[in-house]
């Protein structure tokens, strides 16, 4: 186990330098054009692609650095970028963290580099777990997976919403109910390989902020899968499905949407966390620049408290992120729900001060010609996607009570 450290070593401060060059160059310039396009910046993520940054590789290595802090760093320096092309970039590690923590090694190898494609060839990938009537309310799931087993194939029929990369995906992952009547601890989670008949795009959702992603509606009509695609395989499924039938609750039965959102959650308050400093830099800097009545508006205590509170809170959700991500890496439990404590403050954090940062900048912060009126709407999500605001806090409560909270 390695030692928390709140000092990056050597490599990770040249990925970030190297990241941010990338963020600064090729991400900013782009940010407001594909914006307002609303269509996925495949040029960029070609252009991350061919320097490594979109790749598997790269997450790999980031992933599996034992401080814990590879993934967050490389986020927050991502979407300090930009958060609709950032999101664009990494959308489908969603998809890959998906079959890392709920495949076999075998399903690993084989669906994880087909998620990226190649420099010359990018593809991306989605996972697919929201649906129309269930969103917070996983154990709502109406997607129904069915054995054929005469041809051992799965039968998928249902459709999923707020799916990033929907439809234009090369690899969806899907989670379906397998046994309704044991809620979430009937689902199971399945690959959806390139070109299988019976998956198409529903409809495209024309978005408040993060514009320069994709998010789609997913429709699965009758889409048969071989048996292989089942993350985990047929034997640990009817396992896990006896003790649940049984009534027994362990660590193997968990939800198969869940497992992903756990192990993702620091990595999306990072993404949060980078929205917010950058939004605290332009403000920083206009505040240090414009001048009323005679003087930089910073010399003004109403001001230089604003970005005061502003810098603390986003040190503050750093901090967090990173104790979760240390964690994680380690296999150290998150017996406080450390996880949705860092997903839940960074979210709160960006929307807040991101909002201060229009607030500083006055009528020139709700204009487009400046960032920060993107850079909110970017921030809004992020108290609803992977888990809202409210579920964070459920899962908080019921971490540091033992009770079933509802």
């Amino acid at each position: 186990m390695s030692t928390f450290s709140l000092d990056p070593g050597a490599d990770q401060l040249a990925v970030r330098d190297w990241l941010h060059g990338f963020a600064a160059d090729v991400m900013r310039p782009a940010a407001a054009e594909w914006d307002e396009r609303e269509e996925t910046p495949w040029p960029v993520i070609q252009e991350a692609a061919k320097l490594g940054i979109y790749s598997l590789d790269f997450y790999a290595q980031q992933y599996f650095d034992p401080s814990g802090v590879g993934i967050p760093i490389a986020m927050e320096e991502l979407f300090w970028g930009d958060a609709g092309i950032g999101l664009s970039i990494v959308g489908t590690t969603l998809a890959a963290v998906a079959v890392l923590a709920n495949g076999t090694d075998e399903q690993i190898g084989t669906w994880a580099p087909q998620m990226f494609g190649t420099p010359d060839d990018v593809k991306v990938a989605a996972f697919c777990s929201s649906e129309p009537d269930a969103g917070s309310d996983v154990s709502a799931l109406r997607t129904r997976a069915v054995y054929d087993e005469a041809k051992d194939e799965w039968v998928l029929n249902g459709t999923k919403t707020w799916a990033t990369n929907g439809g234009i995906a090369a690899v969806h992952v899907v989670v379906a109910t397998v046994d309704p009547a044991l809620g979430a601890r009937g689902h199971a989670s399945f690959v959806v390989p390139p070109g299988t008949p019976g998956l198409s795009q529903g409809q495209k959702f024309k978005k408040h902020g993060i514009r320069a992603s994709h998010t789609a509606e997913v429709v699965l009509d009758s889409v048969r899968v071989p048996g292989h695609c089942l993350l985990g395989g047929k034997e640990k499924l009817d396992e896990r499905l006896a003790r649940a039938r049984e009534g027994v609750r362990s660590g193997g039965g968990r939800n198969a949407a869940m497992a992903t959102f756990e192990a993702s959650r620091p990595a999306v308050g990072a993404q949060a966390i980078g929205i917010a400093r950058a939004a605290y830099e332009v403000a920083l800097d206009y505040a240090r620049t414009r001048v009323q009545f005679g003087r930089p508006i910073i010399d003004n205590q109403g001001v230089a408290f604003q970005l005061a509170d502003m810098k603390t809170r986003i040190d503050a959700a750093r901090l967090l992120v990173w104790r979760a991500s240390w964690m994680a890496a380690n296999n150290q439990p998150f017996t406080s729900a450390e996880g949705s404590m860092s997903k839940l403050y960074a979210g709160e954090t960006a929307k807040w001060v991101t909002a201060q940062a229009m607030q500083i900048l006055g009528g020139n912060g709700f204009t487009r010609e400046y960032p920060v009126e993107r850079m909110h709407r970017d921030s809004a999500i992020y108290s609803i996607f992977e888990g809202t605001s409210e579920i964070q806090r459920l899962v908080i409560a019921r971490a540091i009570s033992g009770m079933p909270i509802r």
